[in-house]
Order: C-alpha cells, then structure tokens, then sequence
C-alpha cells in the first residue's frame, strides 16, 4: 500500500522589519525569503496534474514548473519559466494580489494555506538581479519585422505589451509622458512595498529586448494618435493609466492641505519628497491626518503620512473592513504601524482656519444596505449621528479617471459613460481601426496585473491584425 504524503498546510512566514523601526523609515518592509525558506515553502507545493493556479494568473505562468525548478536548485530555469509568460516578475511579487487570484486557486487553499506563490516569484526575481551573470540573455531579432508598434505610457500594461510584440520581432517605441519611466509603477507605490530600483531593473530588461522607450512625450500634445499611425506605426497601444483624481464634491474640499492621493503619492514617491532636503520637493504632513478612502491607495497614503511624521492618521471608510478593496495584507500592515481604521464612516464637510487651510472634518456614521452594482452593500447615512474630526492635512484616495487629452485628440475613439476607452475585452481593439487599449484607461482604475494581462492579449491580438 502506498505511503499517504503528509502535506504542509501552513506556508512559511514572510521576515519583515519590526514595526517601530519600519513606521518611521521608507525601506521595504517584506524582507524576502531566504534560500531555505523559499525551498521549504515550494516543497509544499504537491505539483497537480491538472494546476488550476495557472488559469488564475492573468498572464499565464507555469507556476507548478517554476516552482518545481526553483526546489531543484536550478534557479536559471525557475528564471526562464516564469520569463516565458511575464517580463516584470520583480514588481509581480510584490504588488499582485495573488490571493484573489493564483493563489486562490490552488489545490491547498480548499483546506489550509495556499502556497506563496507571490513570495517565491519574488524570491525568483530578486535571485536572477543579483546573479545576472547566470541568466539568459534575451535574444534581439536582428532586424525588427518591417511593421512598428507604438506603445502610449510605460506602467505595466505598456511594457508587458511591448516586451511580447519585441519578441515577435517588432520594432517598438514607448511614448512615456513622466520623466522616468514606470508609470504607476514609480508614482503611485511607495517604495517601502515596491522599490524603485526593482522597477527600474525590470524596465532595463524590457529594453534589452529591443524596445525603445522616449520619455517626457505626452501623446495627444506633441503627436497625435492619428500622427502616430500616420508616420510609420502599423499599430497603437494606449496604455496611459488613469491619471486625474476623483474627489468627494463636498463643502471645503478646495481648502488648503487638501491633497489628491495621486499628487501626494507623486510627490512623495516619484519627486522623493521623503528625502527632503536632499530632494526639494515641497510636501506639507500636519500632526493628525484623514485619508478618505479603502483601497490600496488609500493605504499606501497613510503609510507614507506616518512616515513624514503624522502623529496620527486616520483612515476613513463608509463601508466595513469586509467590503474594502485594499489587500489584507496592506490593511494588516497598515494596522500594525498605527493607522486609525474609523469604518462606517463619511465625510459631509471641510472646514478651515482663517488662512483657508483645513482644520476638521465633519462625518456621519453609515449603516449597510441592500448590495449595489458592485456587488457590495450600500452605505446608508444614519441621522444625527454627525461628529468632528480635528485634522492638519486631508488626503483624498477614491480613485482615478483616465485623462481626457488623448480621447479628445483622437477621431473616432468610442469611450464609455465612465470616461473610459470602448474595448473588446478579449482582444483590447478599440473603435479605432489600428489602435488597441489596455489598463487603467480601459477598466478604470484596477490592479497591476490585471494591467499586465490586457497588455499581453493585446500583444497578441496585434499580432494576429498583422498576419491578417
């Protein structure tokens, strides 16, 4: 009779640093596994005949082969597996939220802890950037097949884009409107869950395999879409992300220290105003600050507020901790450095000083109704429940719309009720004959990997329209 195999249902835990020396530094706070930890964490994977976590990764790796290799030893091919599929492992590792998606599909999460599939990805990427002399070189085409791509904005969805189509052999050119290239990457995740120079190691690799990338070109100013396709480009991808920030439209929102999470995190991650006065980048943290919101925006805001020196933050949410978007994990480490979490709770009002700057915020308590089209329960206001909280800086993280100057610059690009480019969903072809989108300016503001697989089925499809 066979032995029955005795399997691990609890996955090896994450090192981070200590809480009271993390809260106030802007290091990365997941310190990685080690060699051992990340082999006893892929021994637990029991290698299924039929992996039900691929179908969960929006852009395909073979996790079970990577994994395998990775316990092995044979780190090289761990590297080129996971290659195969997706050019930023790196920064996959970090930001995906792989509980709602591999993860959840693995065969362990039915009665215990799923493996850490993120964490070895992670560990993957971290080994081939310090070992670069062991990994495979990218094979460039020799010459790109006649037909050029142009790729608008460099966050995820572009290079993934880019990086498929340059092994194709196509010649491909970022148009990046920032300064660095990244997008979202650079500006909108503070470096103590995502460090720049990941993301930058990773934008290197997508260079070497032949893409070129052309900084400060806001498209829709300095060219058109229509001037793209008309002066060489047999393709367009739109990748910009979604840039403009919502707000509440409430009384007082205009006061000063009223901050949109895009400019505050820009400012922070992006022009390094953390490591003022070495960087010149003007930002003000009062002693008490309000974030408005429940995403992974909204977290990383108040993190950073803690870490530029807020006494207290704050963070306000008119739902319940079980409705918030923002990953467990961020809210659990969010919690753990002292961000105030007050659920069920709205802002009505700012009111200011007499110089105009924000001193409280008015809220109401909510209740939860009936599920909206979310699929989440409506808040609902309870009457005479109003209170007041005391604050010095206001940071609004509700989310982000696509800007308007591409849409508007470009004939015959159909958008949606909510802003968005009109894409078919498999393929991302726009109205547009010739041009596709992906991301963000697609689907509204969403997740990096979920940006990251429009990306690749875009590459794919621009493939297709060229073979006919």
């Amino acid at each position: 009779m066979a032995e029955k195999i005795k399997i691990n249902l609890n996955r090896v835990p994450m090192p981070k640093q200590e809480v009271e020396v993390r809260r106030r530094n802007f290091n990365e706070v997941a310190l990685g596994y080690s060699e051992q930890q990340a082999i006893e964490e892929a021994n637990r994977c029991i290698q299924c005949k039929d992996p039900h976590c691929i179908e969960g990764c929006p852009v395909g790796v073979r996790i079970p082969e990577f994994i395998a290799a990775l316990r092995q030893g044979d780190m090289p091919e761990a590297v080129r597996t996971i290659k195969k599929t997706n050019s930023l492992p790196g920064i996959c590792g970090r930001v995906c939220p792989q509980e709602t998606q591999c993860e959840e599909s693995c065969a362990l999460n039915k009665k215990g802890a799923p493996v850490a599939i993120g964490r070895l990805e992670r560990y993957v990427a971290d080994w081939e950037r310090a070992h670069p002399e062991v990994t495979e070189k990218p094979k460039r085409p020799r010459t790109p097949k006649g037909r050029k791509v142009a790729v608008v904005g460099s966050g995820p969805a572009g290079l993934t884009c880019a990086a498929d189509l340059a092994r194709q052999g196509y010649g491909v050119t970022i148009f990046e409107a920032l300064h660095v290239a990244g997008g979202v990457l650079m500006y909108g995740i503070p470096e103590f869950r995502l460090p720049k120079e990941i993301v930058q190691a990773e934008v290197k690799y997508v260079e070497s395999l032949g893409v070129e990338i052309k900084l400060d070109q806001v498209i829709g100013k300095l060219a058109t879409v229509d001037e793209l396709l008309d002066n060489g480009h047999k393709a367009v991808f739109l990748a910009p992300g979604a840039g403009a920030p919502m707000f509440l439209g409430i009384p007082g929102e205009n006061l000063s220290d009223i901050y949109s999470a895009n400019e505050f995190l820009t400012r922070t991650n992006l022009m390094s105003a953390y490591r003022f006065p070495r960087y010149d980048t003007p930002i003000r943290v009062g002693k008490s600050v309000a974030v408005i919101g429940g995403g992974n925006v909204a977290m990383d805001a108040s993190r950073c507020a803690l870490r530029l020196g807020a006494q207290e933050v704050n963070l306000i949410y008119r739902r319940s901790e079980v409705e918030m978007p923002a990953r467990a994990e961020e809210r659990e480490n969010a919690k753990e450095e002292g961000v105030i979490f007050r659920l069920l709770t709205n802002p009505s009002r700012f009111t200011g000083d007499a110089e105009s700057r924000v001193k409280e915020v008015e809220c109401i308590e909510m209740g939860l109704g009936e599920p909206d089209e979310s699929g989440r329960r409506r808040p609902i206001q309870k009457t005479g429940t109003e209170f007041v909280i005391p604050v010095d800086t206001v940071i609004v993280a509700l989310g982000t719309i696509p800007n308007p100057i591409i849409p508007q610059t470009t004939r015959g690009l159909e958008l949606t009720k909510q802003g968005t480019v009109r894409t078919d969903e498999a393929t991302g072809r726009t109205s547009k004959d010739g041009v596709w989108c992906g991301g963000d300016m697609a689907t509204g503001a969403a997740t990096v990997i979920s940006a990251m697989g429009a990306g690749k089925r875009a590459a794919a499809d621009i493939k297709a329209y060229f073979k006919g």
